[in-house]
């Protein structure tokens, strides 16, 4: 399998995993040693430096995801990521760093004025 199609298919378990809102699963998908960054913006509440680990990763990320919080697997600077949406807004845009078949990290922009093209 080629590197995009691994990548891909890595995004498509991580994107699955938040649906289900499965902690475990996540963080079996992490490295050890993944880090999470977030931007708010300052608009937005959003840890203010990176947080690693993939338990601590993993509960950041299923934070995100609310019973009304649709994930749609979308091109993120050219490559797969997820975006989160709820009642047509857009809530996040996700990047992952895909490094063999587990997430190295994980990139979060909350910031709403990064996010109006996504609308």
């Amino acid at each position: 399998m080629g590197f995009r199609l691994k990548r891909a298919a890595v995004v498509h378990r991580f994107a699955t995993a938040c649906r289900a809102g499965s902690i475990g699963a996540l963080r079996s998908m992490l490295a050890p040693d993944v880090t999470v960054v977030c931007d708010g913006g300052g608009k937005v509440p959003a840890d203010l430096d990176p947080v690693g680990g993939a338990d601590a990763v993993a509960r950041r990320v299923i934070d995100l995801v609310q019973p009304d919080t649709s994930l749609t697997i979308e091109a993120v600077n050219g490559e797969p990521g997820v975006v989160l949406r709820s009642a047509d807004a857009v809530l996040a845009v996700v990047s992952l760093k895909v490094v063999g078949s587990k997430i190295g990290a994980v990139w979060i922009v909350l910031n709403p004025d990064k996010l109006r093209h996504w609308a």
